[in-house]
């Protein structure tokens, strides 16, 4: 900080107090009893005001400028506008809530503005230490009031609003008579009896002398938002003071260190615009930064820090070491070990414990110095002297290396990063850059006041001047932009330029360098230029011109930054050929055009490498066909050929498919002609086609019989498949289309395709509804699986809609076709009988008797011994059972079924009436009726309603033979046939007919053919008959059997016993190969009995 003095006039009087206008024009004095104003801008006394009659001892100005107050000896207070009195010197609070009052006796009095105490300061001194000067900091950056008080005690305090006092008493050994402000409040003017104005910071820290005069300083201020001092004398001396704080700061490539409010370091690093901040509490007088070491010069110290790790990123700093001693110096370095301080012509070196170990004297002064590098101990310095000497010293040498000399006095230099280049500023702001081997002057460049060399690039350097940046490479003409400030770094694309007191990383774009070298086809160097920060388009430029310029590893690198993946397959292929020993230039640059659209340049070049097939490839692909013909040559037919096809591509993708048709088939491309013609639908193109192909060309007429099927034209198709003798599809075709006649003619001569007939005939039909017809078709197809499968699914279907009557035919179809007759048979007879049963108990009237209800109920119970069908309840039988059975008087079995019931889970529309029958039923009888119990026609035994045997005699285990109608116990019994004795020979026995007289007078004939009923086999009483039975019937003889044996004993009859039987007497059940022939006797003839001839069910003729 220095004072330069700006005007200077003297008053006749002792100068008490001065006051500046808020906008800083003028200045009121208080010199005598009178008020003097001046202009601030050059000293002129604009006008003095008489209107006090004693000294005036203070001056005031209003925030607002419009009035200011002063107050005199005389006990008055003018307002320049109105009078009031005023006799105590006062200051208020910056939010004018509070004023201070100091006191002749040492005390500092705090009152609100109403005049009432609020605070009182007792200051140690007493009335020996009489309070000359308060002033309250006006900085709005402060939480709390700040109140600073100076004494005749020789003493500066400061305290808070609630008087607390902040920090300690200083110390000034001298009697203050005035104490100022800056307007942002960060520092502080006090003067008085030293005879001088001294600038402390606002913690108290003395700084440096203003200005000093010849007798005691009463009044000092500074003008409103200036750098502007004015003081006022005992002498009467008015002085005008400009302060100048000069930029005390050190770079190191992107750490910067700077003074902030003269006392504290800030670290700034300029990429990743971090900062800390290093507290003093002395003036920092210098500034040096190196590598992770921090230099900073006090009033009698210098201070050396380190970084606490070796990380890049650390900003944080440690003391390392002190050196206590005052030193003078203009520029001061520090290295890894040492710090170097220049004055005037020396150097001097010194080691951290403050020894000095080595000194230089120049011949003339020094004017810049820099630390260029090197190792901890050994680095560099670049010197430049006033008669234009540069020099380079090593901190462990005493022998200073002349670089070279010129003419002009340095002001700024810089050296490249290969230390082959040196850049000097010099005196008349001229840029010269030397080559520091040869000491040849490379180039000059005008309007410079700083330069530097890019730490990335060996050929690019800045350099700043008359509002401009210039940045030059090489020795290219140099690129400006606007720019303030002083250029002092370069570093990649960032530059560092210092802008008064402000450090700022500035973002410059290399475009400009980098298309300088690509004009002189300087690509590698433009693409290091690249990499320093341009944009994607100029990447992209950049990879354009390498690959013209077949630099194809710089191509690559730019085409990779911007990712272009089409290109990089280019570059890649054409080092492929490279390595495989290609070598045509021309070629490769031609490839290089075409993608880049420069077809006709490329078709140049393949013409001129020979290589005419390739233009040609490339116009045909670009369905520019009139410049491929310029290609054909000689007229290859392969060629013409692909041309051709090419232009009917370019046709079809046109929407011309006519055109094109015609073209593939000149091509001859019929596959692409006709799947033209099929997606249009042009049958009648089709057609011509189809006809004019060859039978040998398979796939095309193939392809043609497709589109005829798929555009409902099956003629065509049947014609062209039997172009090509393809009967397989010639029947799928026929199957496909529904034309059975025509398949099962091609079936009959053809037996191979009779699976590929009737099993898609037999899907249709079942698709159709016609699942019979579907059944008997798979059957005569063979596949008696599918045959079967329709019919279960039918059945199913019948049972699960309660079709029992429907579902009964389809079991007894589905048995006929099963190997297991037996399981067949069974099944239709259970599921023929449930059929009843549910329509009995569902339907609200039945036509069926409660008897036959109750048989069918009974039947069916007994036949759910293991497992119970689909379709039929347990429930229902049960529910049917209960009921018929109470109707007929079987309250027994009734009773039985209802508590059956109560064991299963009943419907809720079943619940109430099985609870009612359950009650109602407790009040009948326990027993059964007696006309209700079924009689073993073999063994005469009666059996009980439930037999937990099931539908067999539980005396002799006869199976019982039941009525298909009412489902009573018919008078059969089946006999078997003696071992040996085969169908035929027992049916030629039984017709034998024996005539036998029996003691009854009955007559009875089988009847073969009834009129009424043609299809049935029956017995009957016929009178005209004179044959009577034998008392001892053989047949009879074989019905005795072993009583209470557990094991059925089937009848089995001889040759004999059958010749003996009578035909009438007899009913046969025909079964099919390989199931065996059932027999029955019937041992009531009185009874008319009938069976169905097809389903051989029995059931009592009525009548």
């Amino acid at each position: 900080m220095r004072a330069a003095l700006t005007w200077r006039d003297r008053a006749e009087q002792c100068i008490y107090d001065i006051a500046f206008k808020p906008d800083g024009t003028q200045l009121i004095i208080a010199a005598g009893n009178r008020l003097l104003v001046y202009d601030t801008s050059d000293g002129t006394l604009i006008q003095p005001l008489k209107g006090h009659k004693d000294t005036v001892y203070c001056v005031a100005y209003a925030k607002d400028g419009k009035r200011f107050a002063s107050g005199s000896a005389d006990k008055s207070v003018i307002i320049w506008t109105s009078k009031l009195e005023g006799i105590l010197k006062y200051t208020w609070t910056n939010d004018g809530q509070y004023l201070a009052l100091g006191m002749f006796n040492g005390i500092v009095s705090i009152r609100n503005k109403n005049g009432d105490e609020k605070v009182k300061i007792e200051r140690p001194g007493g009335s020996s230490s009489p309070i000359w000067s308060i002033c309250w900091n006006p900085s709005r950056d402060e939480r709390n009031d700040i109140l600073a008080v100076a004494d005749w005690g020789q003493k500066l305090s400061f305290y808070h609003l609630s008087g607390k006092q902040i920090g300690k008493d200083r110390v000034l050994n001298f009697d203050p008579c005035c104490l100022s402000y800056f307007t942002k409040g960060e520092y502080l003017l006090l003067g008085g009896s030293d005879r001088q104005v001294s600038l402390f910071t606002r913690d108290g820290v003395r700084l440096g002398t203003v200005g000093e005069q010849s007798s005691w300083v009463w009044t000092c201020k500074v003008k409103p938002d200036s750098n502007y001092v004015a003081v006022g004398c005992q002498d009467g001396t008015i002085s005008f003071y400009q302060l100048i704080f000069s930029t005390v700061h050190g770079l190191y490539k992107d750490r910067y260190a700077y003074r902030d409010n003269m006392t504290d370091v800030i670290v700034q690093h300029l990429i990743t615009e971090q900062k800390v901040r290093i507290k003093g509490r002395e003036l920092v007088k210098k500034i040096a930064i190196y590598k992770n070491r921090l230099a900073i010069q006090m009033p009698e110290k210098i201070l050396i820090y380190e970084l606490y790790s070796d990380d890049s990123a650390d900003m944080y700093y440690r003391v390392k070491e002190k050196i206590i001693k005052k030193f003078e110096c203009n520029l001061l370095v520090v290295c890894s070990d040492h710090i170097i301080l220049c004055q005037e012509k020396r150097l001097q070196c010194l080691s951290f414990s403050g020894v000095k170990e080595r000194e230089w004297l120049m011949e003339s002064l020094i004017r810049y110095i820099k630390v260029i590098g090197g190792p901890p101990g050994r680095e560099g310095l670049l010197v430049g002297l006033k008669n234009g000497q540069i020099l380079k010293i090593f901190v462990d040498n005493v022998l200073a290396i002349v670089l070279l000399k010129q003419s002009t006095a340095v002001r700024c230099l810089d050296m490249s990063a290969s230390r082959n280049k040196l850049a000097v500023v010099d005196e008349n702001d001229t840029c010269l850059v030397y080559d520091i081997h040869t000491k040849e002057l490379l180039f000059q460049e005008p309007n410079a006041n700083s330069v530097a060399w890019n730490t990335q690039c060996e050929d690019m350097l800045c350099f700043s001047g008359g509002g401009y940046l210039n940045i030059k490479a090489s020795n290219f003409p140099v690129h400006q932009q606007k720019l303030q400030g002083f250029v002092v770094g370069y570093n990649g694309s960032k530059i560092f330029c210092l802008h008064v007191f402000s450090m700022s990383a500035v973002e410059v774009p290399q475009s400009a360098p980098m298309f300088q070298y690509l004009e002189r086809k300087m690509f590698k160097e433009a693409y290091q230029i690249a990499c320093l920060g341009v944009t994607d388009a100029d990447w992209r430029e950049l990879a354009m011109e390498a690959l013209e310029g077949l630099e194809f590893e710089t191509a690559k690198k730019a085409f990779t930054r911007v990712r272009d993946l089409r290109y990089l397959e280019l570059i890649s292929s054409i080092e492929d050929r490279k390595k495989q020993g290609e070598n045509n230039n021309d070629l490769f640059l031609a490839d290089v055009y075409a993608y880049q659209g420069k077809f006709h340049e490329a078709a140049k070049l393949y013409k001129r490498s020979g290589h005419e097939s390739l233009a040609l490839e490339m116009y045909s692909d670009l369905r520019m066909f009139d410049h491929a013909k310029e290609f054909l040559g000689s007229g290859d037919p392969k060629d013409t050929k692909m041309l051709i096809k090419k232009q009917a591509d370019w046709a079809k993708d046109i929407n011309e498919p006519k055109a094109a048709v015609q073209m593939y088939l000149s091509a001859g491309e019929h596959m692409k002609a006709i799947e033209i013609s099929g997606d249009h639908g042009w049958v009648d193109m089709l057609i011509e086609i189809a006809r004019k192909l060859d039978k040998a060309e398979r796939e095309p007429l193939a392809k043609c019989a497709f589109y005829f099927k798929q555009l409902d034209n099956p003629g065509y198709a049947a014609e062209t498949y039997m172009k090509v003798g393809d009967l397989k599809s010639l029947v799928q075709l026929h199957v496909e289309t529904h034309r059975w006649e025509e398949a099962f003619a091609l079936s009959e001569k053809h037996p191979e395709f009779k699976d590929e007939v009737y099993v898609p005939y037999a899907q249709w039909l079942a698709e159709s509804d016609r699942f019979e017809e579907a059944q008997k078709a798979f059957h005569k197809a063979g596949r008696q699986s599918e045959a079967v499968r329709v019919l279960e699914q039918l059945t199913h279907n019948a049972v699960v809609e309660s079709r029992f009557n429907d579902a009964a035919y389809y079991y007894w179809m589905l048995s006929m076709q099963c190997l297991d007759i037996a399981q067949g048979q069974k099944l239709a007879q259970e599921n023929s009988n449930s059929v009843s049963t549910r329509f009995a108990w569902e339907e609200p009237f039945s036509f069926h008797l409660p008897e036959t209800l109750f048989n069918i109920s009974r039947f069916l119970l007994h036949s759910l011994t293991k497992e119970t069908p689909l379709g039929i309840s347990k429930v229902n039988t049960l529910l049917a059972l209960a009921k018929q059975s109470k109707a007929l008087g079987a309250y027994k079995l009734a009773r039985h079924a209802y508590d059956k019931l109560q064991g299963l889970q009943i419907p809720d529309r079943f619940q109430k009436s099985v609870e009612l029958g359950s009650l109602t039923i407790r009040s009948k009888p326990f027993h059964d009726s007696e006309e209700l119990v079924p009689l073993c026609y073999r063994c005469s035994t009666n059996n009980p309603l439930l037999n937990n045997l099931g539908n067999v005699c539980i005396n002799c285990r006869q199976p019982f033979v039941f009525s298909a109608s009412s489902y009573e116990v018919l008078h059969l019994v089946e006999f078997y046939l003696e071992d040996g004795i085969t169908d035929e020979e027992a049916v030629a026995l039984i017709d034998l007919e024996a005539p036998r007289v029996s003691k009854r007078e009955n007559k009875w004939q089988e009847m073969l053919n009834d009129h009424m009923h043609p299809d049935t086999q029956s017995l009957r009483l016929d009178d005209s008959t004179d044959i009577i039975m034998e008392d001892d019937d053989p047949f009879t003889a074989k019905l005795s059997f072993e009583q209470g044996g557990s094991e059925f004993v089937p009848v089995v009859v001889s040759r004999a016993v059958l010749r003996s039987m009578s035909r009438r007497d007899v009913l046969i059940k025909r079964w099919p190969r390989p199931l065996r022939w059932q027999y029955y006797r019937s041992l009531l003839p009185d009874a008319s009995i009938t069976m169905c001839p097809s389903c051989f069910q029995v059931r009592v003729k009525p009548g």
